[in-house]
């Protein structure tokens, strides 16, 4: 009888982390999956590319900004609760964008629907951290680390799909019956963690203060995306970045005076802990945020359809789902610390791969390999990352340490995605300044035109110029092209270089900060 009860409760926590995993997945598909539908938009809606941008940029500063703020909540009022919540909140939000008639609506929706996604997101690892016990907690943690993984690199392959199927709505309704199998299986399966309420106190200073520096930073840092030839020293720059230190600073001061503050700083005094908000800093800059320019270079240059695209990219993406449970086996067994640290290094030699790869002839034959690698290290470094993660952190804080992991890995993506940016424009900008001026048979006035729109189209478009009919049709038309392909060829060479070094200074921090008390902990269970 007794083993019968726990059979079944076994049963009833697995099938609660299958709940789980299904809202984080459509938490961060949503951060990914839009990508390929922005085009789409740009048509139905009549709007400017950069308008319709906004799309995107809603959910991601709204994502930040709440990530913390609902990790505490959680903390207080019930992990479960407030993950169920979320959940409703963000099938709620889904049918209303795909639903919204105008741009406006749908912005407004993103931004609601990434409220609800903040609380799935920063949840559902605590929530795991707290059902499974000893070796399971490891293996629990591993699936739902591949879920992250595989959620993050499949957005263009699962958007591509629906877009080209049913339409850039379909991208939202799908959300909806996935949505509410979750929430079911959720409030059945899941057991809920002790409230807290009554004996705590909204840091509501904490939650202002750290809401408004993450909104300075992350707005910041869209603004230099959009305006990458604005100095960071310009005025623009310096008004949201200062804004963002300063805000910093005054939540560090506050929460070092409250009694019951939104974080408890002494997580910071923890060199385990900071190694693994680095790292998860390091692969989202590094991995998460080079995704974009893959997609990029697969669809304006190598000539695929974003369906096309992203089946090619599931030699990234397939490995999240196949090494997610063997992470969590061998996490319990050898050293989270190294295997970490070596996983970044091999994702490193991949980018170095990569990097060699990238001439104007470049073809997925070549990029393969290195794309296999980017897979592995994914694949091992996110569900090693969240169990490393919840290692000696109390039950009470457990929803602020999943929070903080998140903040840290969406901030990478943002901060990278912005930095790999400059990195390619200016190397794209450079090569065009050297080599429009040798183009023969030019007249210089037709010179000085083309120079400016290729400038001004930046990297991701310039290759529509260059090979549109009317400059395909021109004497020095052929010349043209080969400039624009050598000289994007060398801005995405400088970014996969670039972000060889970010996981490798990932992988140096882990292999410094990080402890190894891990393997003691799975030998005592």
């Amino acid at each position: 009888m007794e083993e019968s009860k726990l059979m079944t409760k076994s049963t009833r926590n697995w099938i609660g982390l299958t709940a789980l995993s299904l809202g984080v997945f459509m938490a961060l598909l949503d951060v990914t999956i839009v990508n390929v539908a922005l085009p789409t938009m740009v048509r139905d809606f009549n709007e400017s590319f950069n308008s319709v941008q906004w799309v995107l940029n809603a959910y991601s500063l709204v994502l930040g900004v709440t990530l913390l703020i609902v990790s505490k909540i959680g903390d207080m009022y019930g992990l479960k609760r407030v993950f169920v919540i979320s959940l409703a909140v963000f099938v709620l939000a889904s049918a209303v964008n795909g639903l919204a008639p105008n741009l406006l609506i749908l912005d407004i929706g993103r931004g609601v629907q990434a409220l609800g996604g903040a609380g799935m997101n920063a949840l559902a690892m605590a929530l795991v951290a707290v059902t499974f016990q000893g070796s399971k907690r490891g293996v629990a943690l591993g699936i739902l680390g591949s879920v992250i993984g595989l959620s993050s690199a499949s957005g263009p392959l699962v958007g591509g799909y629906l877009v080209a199927q049913f339409g850039w709505r379909s991208i939202f309704y799908v959300n909806i019956p996935i949505g509410i199998i979750a929430i079911i299986l959720t409030m059945i399966y899941v057991d809920e963690v002790p409230d807290l309420s009554r004996s705590q106190h909204i840091d509501f200073i904490g939650m202002i203060l750290s809401a408004g520096s993450l909104f300075a930073l992350i707005y910041g840092l869209i603004l230099k995306e959009s305006h990458q030839h604005w100095s960071w020293t310009s005025p623009q720059m310096l008004g949201w970045f200062g804004s963002a230190v300063v805000l910093f600073a005054l939540f560090i001061w506050a929460e070092s005076r409250i009694k019951q503050p939104m974080v408890n700083l002494a997580m910071f005094k923890n060199p385990h802990f900071v190694g693994t908000v680095m790292v998860a800093l390091a692969l989202g800059a590094g991995i998460y945020s080079y995704n974009t320019y893959l997609t990029a270079l697969m669809q304006n240059y190598m000539g695929y359809t974003a369906l096309q695209a992203g089946t090619r990219q599931l030699t990234i993406s397939i490995w999240s789902l196949i090494l997610g449970p063997l992470t969590g086996y061998l996490g319990n067994r050898y050293s989270k610390k190294w295997m970490i640290s070596g996983s970044l290094f091999l994702g490193g030699i991949g980018f170095l791969m990569l990097a060699n790869a990238m001439t104007v002839r470049v073809s997925f034959a070549q990029l393969w390999p290195g794309m296999v690698l980017m897979g592995i290290t994914n694949g091992l470094v996110n569900p090693l990352l969240n169990s490393s993660g919840m290692e000696g952190v109390a039950v009470r804080e457990m929803g602020m340490a999943s929070g903080l992991i998140n903040v840290f890995r969406q901030i990478g993506v943002t901060l990278g995605i912005v930095c790999l940016g400059l990195v390619q424009s200016n190397v794209y900008e450079h090569y065009l300044n050297q080599h429009i001026g040798q183009v023969s048979s030019m007249p210089k006035a037709a010179a000085t035109g083309i120079h400016q729109a290729l400038v001004e189209a930046g990297p991701f478009s310039g290759h529509a110029i260059a090979f549109s009919d009317r400059l395909s049709k021109m004497p020095f038309g052929h010349a043209i092209q080969q400039m624009v392909w050598q000289a994007y060829a060398n801005g995405t060479r400088a970014v996969t270089l670039t972000a060889a070094g970010i996981v490798v200074v990932g992988g140096i921090c882990a292999a410094v900060l990080m402890r190894n008390h891990a393997v003691k902990t799975s030998q005592r269970d």
